[in-house]
Parts: structure tokens; C-alpha cells; sequence
């Protein structure tokens, strides 16, 4: 445990991930506080999915820490991390195609079941209340995104289009009621059009869902700008900026990485 601010949810502290010889972090230090959502933007290859990918557990630190809620979680493993509230999606879809819609979110329910073999043999009344519940929540969740979802619930999610089953990875981030949701660009692949839905439903969901923090990687300015509550600035795997998006837009230092000239 540490001696964490009440406000902090995460912190990274001289995070470092190497590949060979290239740094990909860079003895990152970032806080993300409870109940904010953060943009974390830069130019390509600055290292913003590097950054979910080590506190998600899918790579390994090469050294520094993090910690969630207080709790060293730098060696864990994806699993373990989950189980301590947090979720994520991906740049590319990760839809089990041939499954259904309720079988996909299902699967984001995990860390809140009464999981076992022997649960699901000798307690089948009780399997099948939870999995009710989860229909239930899924139901909820899907008519936040569009009101036309709940009816689908049980259709195969190969039936839908590109920006419905970007929600559905979404639901499934948030069906297992998370401390910290991390997005991985949630609009890639997406018209303008499309885009604006999603950032209407973002607002929604954190309407809705009182408390939530959510860590989101976007390249389309335009959501970063509308949902965010302050932005970190990567280059390079370092941070470079931090603030509210208009101060960061604005700084030369952020302009010149972006753009090459101040």
C-alpha cells in the first residue's frame, strides 16, 4: 500500500517500457484522479497505447511502478488487474464474431461472478439469477448507446454494423463495473457523424454512471476536446504537457511535436 492522495486512483511513477533498445516509456510519471476522464494524446509512436498495454498487464514494465487504488500492481498479470476494477477496450475490434451480443458483454462480468465448476453444476438457480442480471445490465447499458441495442441482446454480433459493435466493446468494458475504463481509440474506423454519436454517448455514460474513471487515447480532437477533463501529452514516451485540452492545444511545445514547428 502507499500513502496515495484520496483523489488518486492511478499513479505511474518513473515508468519505463523498453523494446530492445527503444524506449517506448520513458520514466513516465502520470496521476489519474477518481471520477475524471483523461485524454492521453500525442503523435503517433509517442507511446499512448504502450501506456495502457503496461497498466493493463498485456506488456511488462522495464521499470517504475504503478499503482491502483494503493495497490502495487506493476507485476500482475492481465487477469489479476482486472479483478481490481480495471477494464479496457482495444484500437481493433475483439468481438467474438460468432458469439452473441450477450455472450460478448458477458464476458466483461467475469471479476463479478461466482465463478468455478462446481458453482455452475450444483448452484444452476443461482447461475441463471446472475446471468438474468446480466442481461438485465446489459439491456441498460446497450439502450444508453442506441434504444434499438436491448433488442439485439441475443442476435450474433457478426449481424452489426462497425460503430454497434464498437458499443458493445464498450458495454462489455462496463458491464463488470470498473473503478478505471480505459479506451483505445474508440472511434477509429468511424465517420464524422459516427464519431459525434459516440461522443454523445460517452457523456452519457459517465452521466449515468456516477464516479467512473475513464483514461481515453484518441486521435480525433474533436471527442478529446468534448469529453475530457484534462489531457496529458506524450512524445516520444515522455510527458510533455498536462492540462485542460484549450491550454494544451495552445502550448508550443505540444504544437511543434505535432507539427514540427512551434
Amino acid at each position: 500500500m502507499t500513502g496515495l492522495s484520496n483523489n488518486v486512483l492511478l499513479e505511474s511513477r518513473g515508468l519505463t517500457v523498453r523494446f530492445g533498445g527503444l524506449f517506448a516509456l520513458n520514466e513516465l510519471n502520470i496521476d489519474v484522479h477518481n471520477g475524471e476522464v483523461l485524454g492521453l494524446i500525442g503523435p503517433n509512436g509517442s507511446g499512448k497505447t504502450t501506456f495502457l498495454n503496461v497498466i493493463s498487464g498485456v506488456y511488462s514494465a522495464s521499470a517504475g511502478k504503478i499503482l491502483l487504488g494503493g495497490i502495487d500492481i506493476t507485476r500482475e498479470k492481465a487477469h489479476n488487474i482486472s479483478s481490481y476494477g480495471l477494464s479496457r477496450t482495444f484500437q481493433r475490434s475483439r468481438l467474438c464474431l460468432s458469439l452473441s451480443v450477450f455472450d460478448n458483454i458477458a464476458l466483461g462480468a467475469q471479476r463479478t461472478l461466482n465463478n468455478g465448476l462446481w458453482h455452475n453444476i450444483v448452484q444452476r438457480k443461482s447461475f441463471a439469477a446472475e446471468a438474468r442480471k446480466i442481461a438485465e445490465e446489459a439491456r441498460e447499458l446497450l439502450h444508453v448507446f442506441n434504444p434499438a441495442l436491448p433488442d439485439k441482446l441475443f442476435d450474433p454480433a457478426i449481424s452489426l454494423g462497425m460503430i454497434d459493435r464498437r458499443r458493445v466493446e464498450i458495454c462489455r468494458a462496463l458491464i463488470g463495473k470498473p473503478k478505471l475504463v480505459l479506451l483505445d481509440e474508440p472511434s477509429a474506423g468511424m465517420t464524422h457523424d459516427e464519431t459525434d454519436q459516440v461522443v454523445d454517448e460517452i457523456l452519457g455514460i459517465r452521466k449515468s454512471l456516477g464516479g467512473l474513471t475513464i483514461i481515453i487515447v484518441e486521435h480525433e480532437m474533436g471527442l478529446i476536446e468534448r469529453v475530457t477533463d484534462r489531457c496529458v501529452v506524450l512524445n516520444y514516451g515522455k510527458k510533455i504537457c498536462e492540462g485542460k485540452f484549450r491550454d494544451v492545444a495552445a502550448d508550443p511545445v505540444v504544437r511543434e511535436a505535432y507539427l514540427g514547428q512551434a
